[in-house]
């Protein structure tokens, strides 16, 4: 068994190590969420944290580790009685992000089923994982069908397996963490609402700290179990201070005082619904207990503020995480009148007001952290212009539904939300003969293929003889990610601030339908003479609203280069994930300027999206009262279809769903 790298050799990370051991002492807090680029010790501490958790009592033979204290009384493998029992150290499972539905919630034993004709339920990960840690590393790649699931057994407690003839119910309890990297997308609202921690992590631009991680690292690298050795005196004090944390946590008081300031608190932030709520007053008991005190202080409540409440207070889903100090502390300090009966709070182990034992950091950063990311501003706040002919970026208009955007036919891409595709995951529409390894069983087909063989082939017991030739493929049919590829113009001819303004809002409008179907998207802009790959194609939609937001209009409106950019980003992407259909979104108002016969080189360029096979979409931009009708001349060469920025709204009168689909009928 590989040692794990010891949780106090960890350097630096305060935040992430609080997190992580608050949930050891209060598993009620609800997990946590790791967010922060890569290589910053994220999947290292979670792991490490398991080695620091009591062992848990569980019914000897029991797959579902029911408590012998009080088992469950619906356990598969029950009934237990109660009393007795054994213990064992806690478990961390790790989900895969590639893993199965049957391998997460269980599934029925073919074996047994085929060879000896009972339904037997063979358990899952949630199984496993039962009053452990359910970890899962980028955990925001995680397909849509695994998250669902999670979300039930968070929700409920338990999982429910109705499958096969399979009907089965069992505790599903755990301690959920997840790591990921912002920049390869964000989550689905549902899920971030289920962590109920979460921190944001990043390497430490201190010299000597960086040395310090280095030093431990290759000294665990040489010798893991000499280095954990070093470090296990550390590792007892941390075990016995999460067992006596949890052994005081019961008797931690949490005043009137302290739930008003919660309540306030979440109330200011504008946090949806009432989790945040419970959650802070789980962390501020848990800190409380932590530090050693029976009494919750404002310190803790600030604490836990700052813990729970980033991830909630989102509005949308390009809004970025975190919370505003200033306001917490006003409003902690307008709602700070103690209780008439609290005590004088004693000081915990970790001097006065004991801060949850949390440690000051000694490099935070001074001032604005954002003004070194930010462009020069100008009058209005709005970035200067940078060139002759340039004008300066607008804002974007209010962000609307649009309508669904599809490509024709069926893939068999990713799993995501646009497209019609045979996924892994979705309704089963048939069964066939497998191509290669099996990897989705039909039963009801295999068994009926099998059925009118058993007499010649010699059965005799009640387990049905079955063969290779009689396995079948279960067909399904679910709905696919698709790259959607942003082409926009950004032109003179564009440049008007109110109409640049509505574009950017059409395109943000189509950027949020992407995040929630999935979608990776990319995003080509050209204006001037040339075309620039403003983003590569990425699941990040955060940044693609980020490029958008800071984009210039201005110059003549080279659009034949634009389209030609675009094909050559598809052409590479096809390469790299050719399963991927791609989607070309066109935003522009069909005018080709600069350069010799500017409009038949548009045509040629458009003809190379046709003569592929790309679905496509025009978004027309041209206003006023003589419209010359360019976009959807561009579209008919594009194979594709137009669209105003009117139509384009799911509200609209003039209704879309002309979608791609109907150029391909």
């Amino acid at each position: 068994m590989t040692t794990p790298f010891p949780f106090t050799a960890v350097v630096g990370q305060d935040d992430l190590r609080l997190a992580l051991l608050l949930n050891a002492v209060s598993p009620a807090v609800g997990g946590v969420l790791v967010r922060g680029e890569k290589g910053t010790a994220k999947s290292t501490a979670v792991r490490a944290l398991s080695a620091l958790l009591p062992e848990v009592p569980v019914v000897p033979g029991c797959r579902f580790s029911c408590d012998p204290a009080s088992p469950d009384p619906g356990c598969p493998d029950g009934p237990h009685e109660a009393g007795g029992g054994a213990e064992r150290p806690a478990r961390m499972v790790e989900l895969p992000v590639g893993a199965s539905e049957d391998r997460l919630v269980g599934a029925l034993d073919i074996e047994r089923a085929l060879s000896e004709g009972v339904k037997a339920f063979e358990p899952g990960l949630l199984a496993d994982a039962h009053r452990g840690i359910l970890y899962v590393d980028e955990v925001n790649l995680l397909h849509d069908h695994l998250v669902d699931l999670l979300l039930d057994a968070a929700a409920m407690g338990a999982s429910y397996v109705e499958r096969e003839g399979v009907s089965v119910r069992h505790a599903a309890r755990f301690l959920l963490v997840g790591t990921m990297n912002p920049e390869e997308g964000e989550l689905r609202p549902q899920l971030l609402d289920r962590f109920g921690l979460t921190v944001e992590v990043a390497a430490s631009r201190e010299p000597d700290q960086r040395v310090e991680v280095v030093r431990r690292r290759l000294a665990y690298d040489d010798d893991p179990a000499g280095f954990a050795a070093r470090w296990a005196e550390e590792e007892a004090a941390v075990r016995a201070r999460i067992v006596a944390a949890r052994e005081l946590l019961p008797s931690v008081r949490l005043g009137d005082g302290a739930l008003r300031q919660i309540a306030a608190t979440c109330a200011a932030f504008e946090v949806d619904g009432m989790r945040a709520d419970i959650v802070m007053a789980r962390t501020a008991t848990a800190l409380a207990a932590w530090a050693g005190r029976t009494d919750v202080l404002a310190e803790d409540v600030r604490q836990a503020a700052l813990l729970a409440l980033p991830h909630r207070r989102r509005r949308n889903p390009f809004d970025a995480p975190g919370l505003d100090e200033d306001k917490l502390d006003e409003t902690l300090e307008e709602f700070g009148g103690s209780d008439d009966d609290d005590p004088d709070p004693d000081p915990g182990p970790d001097g006065p007001g004991g801060g949850g034992g949390q440690p000051e950091p000694d490099d935070a950063p001074q001032g604005d952290g954002d003004t070194a990311a930010r462009p020069e501003a100008g009058e209005g706040g709005q970035p200067q212009p940078s060139g002759a002919g340039e004008q300066s970026a607008v804002r974007a208009s209010e962000p609307f539904r649009t309508k669904v955007l599809s490509v024709p036919g069926i893939g068999e891409g990713a799993a995501g939300r646009r497209s019609r595709a045979r996924t892994e995951h979705g309704r089963t529409t048939g069964a066939r003969r497998p191509r290669g390894a099996l990897t989705k069983l039909h039963l009801a087909a295999t068994v009926q293929a099998a059925a009118p063989h058993q007499r010649a082939r010699g059965r005799s017991g009640p387990g049905l003889v079955v063969r290779r030739d009689d396995l079948r493929q279960a067909t399904r049919e679910g709905r696919e990610g698709n790259l959607v590829l942003f082409v926009v113009d950004a032109s003179g001819s564009m440049a008007a601030r109110q109409r640049m303004s509505a574009v950017k809002g059409a395109v943000l409008s189509l950027l949020l339908d992407a995040y929630q179907r999935r979608d990776k998207v990319g995003l080509v802009t050209f204006r001037g003479t040339d075309a620039d790959v403003a983003l590569p194609p990425t699941s990040s939609v955060d940044a693609a609203a980020a490029r958008l937001e800071t984009l210039p209009t201005g110059g003549r409106t080279p659009l034949a280069a634009g389209l030609l950019r675009a094909h050559d980003v598809l052409r590479v992407e096809r390469l790299r994930d050719p399963a991927r259909r791609p989607l070309v979104v066109l935003v522009t108002d069909g005018r080709a300027t600069g350069g010799p016969e500017p409009v038949a080189l548009a045509g040629r360029a458009a003809r190379l999206f046709a003569a592929d096979g790309v679905a496509s979409v025009v978004v027309d931009c041209e206003s006023g009262p003589v419209r010359l009708g360019l976009a959807g001349q561009l579209a008919g060469e594009l194979g594709g279809t137009a669209v105003t920025l009117d139509e384009l709204r799911a509200d609209s009168i003039a209704g879309l769903v002309k979608d791609v689909q109907r150029r391909a009928a």
